[in-house]
C-alpha cells in the first residue's frame, strides 16, 4: 500500500509541484469552465444543459481515466467515439462526469499535484476498505465517500 501526504502533514512522503490544469488557462481539462465546478448554481445548470461530447474527450484524454469514464458514462469503449460527438449529454450523465471531475480536483488540490491524485485514486485505501477510490466513481454515494476522505486528509484526519 502506497502511503501519500500532503504538504500540510508535518512528513512528506512525496512533494511535487505541478500546477493543475485549471491553473492556467481557466479551464479544467481544457473543457469545463472552473467556475461551473465552484459555483452549484454554474453547476447545475451546466448539468441540466447537457454537457459537450468534446468536453468528454478532453475529461478523458486529461485525465487517463478512461475505463472510469466508460463505465460512469454507461458505455462500451467502441461506443465512446459517438459520445463524442455529441452535441450534449443527457443531464443525468452531464451531472455524473461534472461531479466526477469535481472529486478528481478535490483530489489534485488536497494531493497538490495532478500525478499524486491519480496515484492516490487509483491506490488501495484502507479507509475505504482497501478499495481503490477511483472504483468508487461508479456510483454518487461512492463519489461522495471519496469526497469525504479528502476532506478528513486536508483537514489531517489520517485514517
Amino acid at each position: 500500500m502506497t502511503t501519500l501526504e500532503n504538504s500540510r502533514s508535518r512528513a512528506h512522503t512525496f512533494r511535487v509541484k505541478d500546477i493543475p490544469p485549471y491553473k492556467s488557462t481557466g479551464l479544467v481539462y481544457n473543457a469545463i469552465p472552473v467556475e461551473t465546478l465552484r459555483d452549484q448554481r454554474e453547476f447545475i445548470s451546466q448539468s441540466r444543459k447537457g454537457i459537450p461530447g468534446k468536453w468528454v474527450k478532453n475529461i478523458v484524454e486529461g485525465t487517463g481515466l478512461r475505463e472510469t469514464f466508460l463505465v460512469i458514462l454507461g458505455v462500451s469503449s467502441s461506443n465512446l467515439s459517438r459520445v463524442y460527438r455529441r452535441q450534449s449529454l443527457p443531464s443525468g450523465q452531464s451531472e455524473e462526469m461534472l461531479h466526477a471531475v469535481r472529486v478528481i480536483q478535490q483530489a489534485n488540490e488536497v494531493w497538490e499535484s495532478e500525478e499524486l491524485a491519480l496515484q492516490w485514486l487509483r491506490s488501495p485505501v484502507g479507509a475505504l476498505n482497501d478499495s481503490r477510490p477511483i472504483d468508487q466513481f461508479d456510483t454518487f454515494q461512492g463519489r461522495q465517500w471519496v469526497s469525504q476522505l479528502l476532506d478528513s486528509i486536508e483537514h489531517g484526519e489520517f485514517t
